[in-house]
């Protein structure tokens, strides 16, 4: 595409890119290979040997395409007869077609965004393989884990929303505001507790998120919350009692930052900025933490269950809202595809078209950031429309911390000041971004 810069590869050594080809990707599948390896008996006690022998071939598998990471070897085509398998084969052969002649994609020669998604593609084809325990959430246990060790702040969190919720009806416009800013930055820097960047390791949230704002204000390099409180506002005032104004978030990670998510939605309705929430999550298990339709659930009946009144009375609500269409989650192949986002209209029209109902679509987190720039070695200065490359579905925002090595729509000189004072600032997770784009 002309005037658009390279993509982020491994092929770039000392990047983010190399040392998560590197390391980062080859941890996270020696984690899969253990769990499967220390639920072996539970395996046996539900499948029999069956399970034993599924486990024992997932693993071999798994091992091999560590093997084939490690070494460089080509990307081969998927081979599951899973319904988006011609897609990516298809972009395999694209990827093919942009080398010369004898060369083949790669796993440190490609682009990184799409051999990350590969990996993560490869493991669900190894399980696929396998049944009976074709359907296991190799990354379960991770997500719940982390749920468990973030519950002081869960607990937090839901204790303030309900005290809000008493008097939500007695706030003035200033007021509302205030809140909303203070629950879209809740929902930012949930976006921390990422499993994939800490291989999997334990990143979970401890501190209470409402007060520790404002030490954490100065750490949003670019805040178009202003952009986003207007459109809403805005909205609400011109809207007539029988319109919708309907706002989507696009998921990232499950556990605590899924309960920002949940937190920020039910301010949203409970206040009538909006009257309707739609969630995407993940079709199958993805980066180790993200959200699929089972962690959302999973993660409402929790709440539910919870022996803090103030939790369960967030789960009860949440519930019900559920049942009345007011909170809505959707799945769709294409959040599980290498694409970049200015590619939706053409490969998931369904997904693009469902999007355009949106006043404003939320995207969270790392990865759909860099889907959403196409994860290219931009300028920092370049504006957020221009990265976008033609994607503008609806009105649309990111909340994301910085966790690799793309960032657009900075001040002139600000990027360059970050790389000479904290060479790891695009990286450690510590800074973020509200960034708006207002559409067409």
């Amino acid at each position: 595409m002309a005037g658009v810069p390279a993509s982020l590869a491994g092929s770039f050594k000392g990047s983010f890119a190399y040392f998560t080809i590197k390391d980062r990707l080859p941890q996270i599948l020696t984690r899969v290979i253990d769990t499967l390896h220390r639920h072996k008996n539970e395996f046996f006690e539900e499948h029999g040997e069956k399970g034993i022998e599924a486990e024992k071939n997932t693993i071999s598998i798994l091992s091999k395409l560590r093997n084939e990471l490690q070494t460089d070897k080509p990307l081969v085509p998927l081979d599951d007869k899973l319904p988006d398998v011609p897609l990516w084969n298809q972009y395999l052969e694209y990827q093919q077609n942009l080398l010369d002649g004898n060369e083949q994609p790669s796993w440190f020669q490609s682009p990184w965004l799409y051999v990350e998604c590969y990996m993560y593609r490869r493991i669900h084809e190894a399980l696929v393989h396998n049944p009976p325990i074709d359907d296991y959430d190799v990354f379960k246990e991770a997500k719940v884990q982390s749920f468990f060790e973030s519950q002081q702040a869960i607990i937090a969190l839901c204790t303030y929303l309900q005290e809000l919720l008493k008097n939500i009806e007695d706030l003035d416009e200033k007021q509302l505001q205030e809140e909303f800013f203070k629950l879209l930055q809740v929902s930012l820097w949930g976006n921390k507790c990422d499993l994939s960047i800490s291989a999997g390791e334990d990143n979970s949230q401890k501190a209470s998120p409402v007060k520790s704002l404002d030490n954490l204000k100065t750490s949003i390099l670019v805040d178009d919350m202003e952009s986003i409180w207007s459109l809403l506002i805005n909205s609400k005032k011109r809207r007539t009692s029988k319109e919708v104004t309907r706002v989507d978030i696009v998921l990232d990670n499950a556990g605590y930052e899924l309960i920002t998510d949940l937190v920020l939605a039910d301010f949203l309705v409970s206040s009538k900025l909006v009257s309707e929430i739609h969630f995407h999550g993940k079709c199958i298990p993805w980066y180790v933490s993200d959200t699929t339709k089972q962690d959302f659930n999973w993660t409402i009946k929790q709440l539910q269950s919870a022996n803090n009144r103030w939790m369960s009375r967030c789960g009860i609500n949440w519930e019900g809202n559920i049942k009345k269409g007011v909170l809505v989650y959707h799945d769709h192949m294409f959040w599980t595809l290498p694409h970049e986002f200015c590619s939706m209209a053409q490969v998931a029209t369904d997904l693009y078209t469902e999007l355009q109902k949106s006043h404003l679509i939320i995207f969270k987190g790392d990865l759909n950031y860099r889907k959403l720039t196409g994860d290219r070695k931009w300028e920092f200065t370049v504006p957020f429309h221009q990265a976008l490359n033609k994607f503008h579905p609806a009105p649309l925002c990111s909340l994301r911390t910085l966790k690799s090595d793309v960032q657009v729509g900075l001040k002139p000189g600000q990027g360059e000041q970050f790389v000479n004072s904290e060479p790891d600032w695009m990286i450690c997770g510590k800074y973020g971004v509200v960034q708006f784009d207002a559409s067409l």
